[in-house]
């Protein structure tokens, strides 16, 4: 059967039907659609520049941008590790408008503290990501190599200041654990002295409080472009691709360490509040925003949820446990 010719007017309206739908796929952008999440609150549970925060940040920023959420609040209530943070989260039971940024710091302040609240007593939501640590030391310093800090830490522990942005048996602290362990300094040794976040490790760095600082590479990304710290070490499998130095694998020491951080909400949502709250999480990780933001930061994407992560972070709170044990 012949087809019957399209006439000129039929193509131009074909041609307008088309234009309207590349108009409105602009109009809704990356959210796909859906109705931004509105009424969204993030809190982060330690000071501004720190991990936690940098995270909150950069999520909220990218679930605006793509048009996923709007008028999104971030906020801070810092205190004794995370533990004043994860103490607010927990009293606002059934509060499906609020998310918290936190990682693997505060189930060890958690412990430490000797807290009623743990993370076991919120929802969990998503782990987002996995970061590589950084042996840092302020531009000034006279440990121009690892070799340096080294020979320094090893010839008077005693006297070596280890700084670091989480509670003890957080992930500085068992990074400044495994690592002495590998350079043969006895865990009793370790001076090790912890910080209320990244940004009040920054200051303590530069002004000589602390004689290196073991944290995440975008916790000291101004300071590091500024010239102010140099990174001696990175502490993962692999290069950071941000930051100028060798693992400390390529040195000869044997050890590979990586943090991470995730969401939690309060506890007693519905299943729909949690849903609504993951689904955000799926969207997020999903938009080429988020993938960008990143590589900017070098994170590696660990995105975890619904009973994996729940199950995750029951697996680290034992690692935590079992951590303090040792030490006590």
């Amino acid at each position: 059967m012949m087809a019957l010719p399209v006439s000129w007017a039929t193509m131009g309206a074909m041609r307008a039907v088309a234009g309207l739908l590349v108009v409105l796929a602009v109009l809704t952008g990356c959210s796909g659609g859906r109705d931004p999440v509105t009424d969204l609150r993030v809190m982060v549970p330690n000071t501004v520049g720190g991990g936690y925060d940098v995270t909150a940040r950069t999520a909220v920023r990218v679930l605006e941008e793509t048009g996923l959420a709007e008028g999104v609040e971030v906020f801070q209530l810092p205190g004794s590790g995370g533990t004043v943070g994860l103490a607010r989260l927990s009293g606002e039971a059934g509060n499906g408008d609020l998310l918290m940024s936190m990682g693997l710091g505060l189930l060890a302040a958690s412990r430490a503290g000797e807290v009623p609240t743990t993370v076991a007593d919120v929802t969990p939501v998503a782990r987002l990501l996995e970061e590589s640590g950084a042996v840092l030391v302020a531009a000034d310093s006279p440990y121009r190599s690892m070799d340096d800090l080294v020979a320094a830490w090893t010839a008077d522990p005693a006297s070596f200041v280890v700084g670091g942005g989480s509670a003890p048996a957080g992930p500085d602290s068992l990074l400044a654990l495994r690592l002495a362990a590998a350079l043969g300094i006895a865990p009793a040794d370790v001076d090790y002295l912890g910080f209320d976040g990244g940004g009040d490790l920054v200051p303590a760095l530069l002004s000589g409080q602390v004689q290196v600082a073991l944290s995440g590479n975008a916790e000291f990304a101004d300071q590091l472009a500024g010239g102010e710290v140099r990174a001696l070490a990175t502490t993962g499998a692999e290069r950071v691709r941000a930051v100028d130095a060798p693992t400390l694998r390529e040195l000869g020491i044997d050890v590979v360490f990586s943090n991470w951080r995730g969401l939690v909400a309060p506890p007693g949502l519905t299943e729909a509040e949690v849903r609504r709250l993951t689904d955000l999480v799926l969207a997020l990780h999903d938009t080429p925003q988020w993938r960008a933001a990143l590589t900017t930061n070098s994170w590696t994407d660990a995105l975890l949820t619904g009973p994996e992560f729940a199950a995750f972070l029951t697996g680290q709170q034992q690692l935590v446990d079992d951590t303090l044990t040792q030490l006590r």
